[in-house]
């Protein structure tokens, strides 16, 4: 089915559309990934973006019921050069297609990517529409206009939970807790394991695997939850997750988080890296193209080792802007030098602004979370 795909800038792209008629807006956006379609489909941090593969070829090995991040599909189109409609994989229980189709989801090809790519690349991420019923250039150009941009918008209220919940044996239990209030009573292993409250601005499925496999016990609670809160539940850590868009209209978070600085070990990731930025003083601002993929390279500063990364962020801390405030750099991208990641001199805070749980991607620095677990020992030990 024929469509089109058109830039706020002007530029419009012909392509064909193989879920159905539909329409639809967003940041149009690049992940240069090889595999890994469905964990970045349901990735919160995608919220109100339409993602381009620069992968030519998707649909290769279907989709299935484990390789998903959240609980349904969060793109607002998926846009590639050549859909292959019949997967061939032993875990494959159904097609890209019947996936996409069955949560009402935009699937394109026939589209140029690499012109796509190069056209973003240049002239930055921006508000695009597709549509397979207005073919006409002129009218889905002034459509794309109409997209509001993602800087300036609070999209993590639109992603994160609703309800407080437990992540038990890989799998979310809703707290019982959840009408009368928390407290410290809400732990079921309370001193048989560490306890960690994870905020969920649009926390991935991989990281609450990681961190119950750690061996921590994790309660997940909205993204407005309030500090008070939280030390009712006195918990033996606190992370913050990644999440969608831009973290300066998340003015709730932030002020939760510089309540919570030195409370107990702290560890953020992207997002959740921003807004403890933001907390400690620091300034965010929007990338001109983002970093989408599993091949990003950061570089320790602690360990001069080299670390190919999975990131997703349209965002990022201006590292100037952390001067005097007591923070170590520990991590910068390669590719732009851009700041990946910092620890406070005197408070038990560490930071990742790339994914270490990674799906899909390298688990170069799934060490990250060994780090959170090695804080939060000492300082109970203490």
């Amino acid at each position: 089915m024929k469509a089109i795909l058109a830039l706020e800038d002007g530029r419009t792209f012909p392509c064909q559309s193989f879920t159905g008629p539909g329409e639809t807006g967003g940041e149009v956006v690049f992940n240069t990934s090889m595999t890994g379609y469905q964990e970045i489909l349901t990735d919160p941090s995608y919220s109100g973006q339409m993602v381009t593969m620069t992968y030519p070829l998707i649909g290769n090995y279907g989709v299935n019921s484990e390789d998903i991040e959240s609980d349904k599909i969060q793109v607002s189109a998926f846009l590639m050069r050549e859909y292959q409609n019949f997967p061939s994989n032993y875990r494959s229980t159904s097609s890209l297609a019947d996936y996409l189709k069955a949560e009402g989801i935009l699937g394109i090809d026939e589209l140029d990517t690499r012109a796509l790519t190069r056209h973003i690349r240049n002239a930055g991420a921006m508000g695009a529409f597709i549509s397979t019923e207005d073919l006409n250039p002129s009218s889905c150009v002034k459509r794309a206009r109409k997209i509001p941009s993602i800087k300036g918008q609070d999209l993590t209220k639109t992603v994160t939970t609703k309800a407080p919940y437990y992540w038990t044996n890989g799998k979310p239990i809703i707290c019982k807790p959840a009408t009368t209030g928390l407290n410290k009573n809400v732990w079921k292993c309370k001193g048989e394991k560490l306890s960690v409250v994870a905020f969920d601005f649009g926390i991935k499925y991989n990281i609450l695997r990681c961190l119950e496999s750690r061996g921590f016990e994790v309660v997940i609670v909205p993204a407005w939850t309030q500090a008070h809160t939280v030390k009712a539940m006195e918990p033996d850590g606190i992370f913050l997750s990644n999440g969608p868009g831009d973290p300066e209209p998340v003015i709730y978070a932030i002020e939760t988080i510089r309540s919570l600085l030195g409370y107990v070990p702290m560890f953020g990731i992207c997002l959740g890296h921003q807004l403890l930025g933001l907390a400690l003083g620091g300034k965010t601002f929007k990338l001109k193209f983002g970093h989408r993929g599993a091949n990003q390279p950061v570089k320790n500063l602690l360990t001069g080792k080299i670390e190919i990364t999975s990131q997703n962020h349209g965002f990022a801390v201006d590292a100037q802007s952390l001067q005097g405030k007591n923070i170590e750099i520990t991590h910068i991208n390669l590719n732009d030098n851009t700041l990946e990641g910092f620890r406070h001199k005197e408070l038990p805070i560490i930071t990742a602004q790339y994914h270490p749980e990674a799906s899909p991607g390298p688990h170069d620095a799934a060490y990250l979370f060994d780090e959170f677990k090695a804080m939060i020992k000492k300082k109970v030990i203490v």
